[in-house]
């Protein structure tokens, strides 16, 4: 019987090591549940920290992620508010333990910058008009704070996914209240600058003027853009039998770069032709509609044109433009049903991250530097390298 008890003690002993483990420490619940698999948890952009940052006008941030929803200016394929849902899940395989970006030097998840997903732009589908006075608002309600770095007196920047890109159009509204005119870096297929009559219908209404292929014209009717913009990635057919898109386009300030362009200089080339575009310094504004590139390497959007880029070219280009302040930046028109395997929404995953790198990059924004310095961006054209951000980061 004792023999039998020494047996069964020694068998619950051997029982219990097989399965016995250390038990975490309960006060660091962080660490022992903090972390996700790229296919748990919550989908928000890189498992960034969500905030509804619109219902919190004292939340300080120093870049927001924010995602809108729109895509009721469209000229052909709809889609695109489902954009922001696929390219936040095409992005769960960034973390922030993982997110070093051998191009710039950093991990933009673990530097200087408080970074957060903002969540949506809650815009209506039902009446353009309305949609886009939403969309003014929510940019002012972001851009009217300080960003969170130390005592900063400049605002944050934000990081858009579309929706179509008509979103610019309140986004810009916003950024030229403070920073004045903006320089626009517009990759996309198509112009985006025609004027409303030029769509091929009776038809018309204020609503109708806004669309994806007119905010640019609108934008600079309103002033905001500066005489120094740039399109590239061009490929888009034009309207009539002459260069009267063209000649338009001339007029509102934009300087052209066409997608076959790099097969005479390649990504190089294109580079070097936007920068000796700009004077040196310029703060930019950086637009990508996904259908910069070629369908085969993003099929899911809305009007796609053939012998567009490649993602390593694009990405190469956008690395290659750090020397200029970017103090916004949006990744548009990523129609999910179009979609094949997601390779999409991963493409403007992937452009997000390395916009958000640069921005890190770069530091803060000294925004008085900027006041100080803005008339040799805009009227004097100056090559000469002026201050911009709150230290040197390069």
């Amino acid at each position: 019987m004792i023999l039998m008890l020494k047996l069964v003690s020694i068998l619950c002993l051997v029982a219990k090591c097989a399965l016995c483990f250390e038990q975490p420490d309960s006060d660091d619940l962080n660490t022992i549940w903090g972390q996700d698999w790229p296919f748990s948890g919550i989908n928000t952009y890189a498992h960034l920290p969500h905030t509804k940052c619109l219902l919190d006008k004292n939340l300080t941030f120093d870049i927001g992620v924010i995602g809108v929803p729109f895509d009721s200016a469209v000229s052909y394929r709809p889609g695109a508010r489902f954009g922001p849902q696929a390219i936040r899940a095409a992005s769960q395989r960034q973390f922030s333990f993982r997110g070093f970006n051998f191009r710039a030097g950093i991990n933009p998840y673990k530097s200087w910058a408080k970074i957060l997903d903002c969540g949506d732009v809650p815009v209506t589908p039902m009446d353009s008009n309305l949609a886009l006075n939403m969309m003014t608002s929510a940019y002012k309600n972001l851009l009217d704070r300080k960003s969170a770095y130390e005592d900063s007196s400049s605002p944050p920047r934000l990081v858009t996914l579309g929706g179509d890109h008509s979103i610019i159009l309140p986004i810009l509204r916003n950024l030229y209240d403070i920073y004045g005119p903006i320089t626009v870096i517009h990759f996309d297929s198509h112009l985006d600058t025609w004027s409303p009559i030029d769509y091929p219908s009776y038809w018309t209404s204020t609503a109708s003027e806004f669309n994806h292929g007119t905010m640019l014209w609108k934008a600079k009717q309103e002033g905001l853009l500066s005489k120094n913009n740039i399109h590239a990635g061009l490929r888009t057919r034009l309207s009539g039998n002459d260069w009267g898109d063209y000649e338009a386009d001339d007029r509102t300030g934009f300087h052209r770069i066409e997608s076959d362009r790099i097969l005479k200089v390649g990504v190089d080339g294109i580079v070097e032709e936007i920068k000796n575009m700009l004077p040196e310094g310029t703060p930019i504004y950086v637009s990508v509609d996904i259908d910069v590139l070629d369908p085969s390497a993003a099929p899911g959007t809305g009007t796609a044109e053939v012998g567009g880029w490649l993602t390593r070219e694009l990405i190469s280009m956008l690395r290659s433009l750090d020397t200029f302040p970017l103090i916004g930046a949006d990744i548009v028109e990523v129609s999910p049903p179009y979609d094949q395997s997601d390779i999409t929404s991963f493409a403007a995953s992937h452009i997000a991250y390395e916009l958000i790198s640069t921005m890190v990059k770069q530091g803060p924004i000294d925004l008085e530097s900027h006041n100080s310095n803005f008339h040799s961006f805009e009227n004097n054209q100056s090559k000469e390298k002026t201050g911009f951000f709150a230290k040197e980061w390069f």
